[in-house]
This record gives structure tokens, C-alpha cells and sequence, in this order.
């Protein structure tokens, strides 16, 4: 059985998904885009937009009463490899002693003409 989860604090999703879904204990926090909820906007530059990324996803897990200690894994998708320095920085800032799994890939193009999503799996 799945159970939805949304937060008010991070952006609604833009087509036919759920922010997140848990299932036997896993969290799947949908792509997250770097739009602030409150006001619709995007920041520019990477390292912004990777902050309000990972700041969406925290907002989804604090509805599920997770911690971002509680992510296993992350996939983070760039516009271009040459800001994986600009986000890893920002991204090590938002963990505390050991990191989750990661995989990160440079794609063609991403939602909105974003510079970064990231998505994880979360466990209880």
C-alpha cells in the first residue's frame, strides 16, 4: 500500500505525480525543481537553485516526519557538468556525517530551463 505525501512549502507538481509516495518504509521524493513555493520564483545561478532543490525536498520530508539524514539515495540531473562543483558544495552543506548514494548526470534539457533537479529515497 502507498501512501501520498505532500508539503504546502514546496512547489505542486506540475503534471500527473506526487511530490513524494512512501511505500514499506521508502520515501520517493519526486525531482524536485528549484522553485520556492511561496512565491513562484526561481533563483538564478546554480547555487541557488541547488539550495531551494534540496530545500524543497527537505520541506517533503519534514511532512513525512523524515530528516535529510534519513535520504539513502539522490539522483541530481544538471544542465551541464561544469556546475557539478557549484551544487556538490552547496549540495554537502544540507548533510551531516555520512552521505546518502548519489548519481548525477548531465541531460539535454530539464523542466522550466532549470540548471538542476534532484530526486532521493528516503528510509524510516
Amino acid at each position: 500500500m502507498k501512501k501520498v505525501i505532500s508539503s504546502p512549502l514546496a512547489p505542486a507538481a506540475i503534471g500527473p505525480y506526487s511530490q513524494a509516495t512512501e511505500a514499506a518504509g521508502l520515501v520517493f521524493v519526486s525531482g524536485q525543481l528549484p522553485i520556492d513555493a511561496a512565491t513562484g520564483d526561481m533563483p538564478e545561478g546554480i547555487e541557488a537553485q541547488a539550495r531551494q532543490s534540496l530545500l524543497n525536498i527537505q520541506h517533503i520530508l519534514e511532512a513525512a516526519g523524515l530528516t535529510m539524514s534519513h535520504i539513502v539515495k539522490t539522483t541530481v540531473y544538471l544542465q551541464d557538468m561544469s556546475l557539478f562543483g557549484s551544487m556538490n558544495a552547496v549540495y554537502a552543506t544540507f548533510f551531516e556525517g555520512d552521505y546518502p548514494a548519489r548519481a548525477a548526470f548531465a541531460v539535454k534539457a530539464l523542466p522550466k530551463d532549470v540548471l538542476v533537479e534532484i530526486e532521493c529515497i528516503a528510509a524510516r
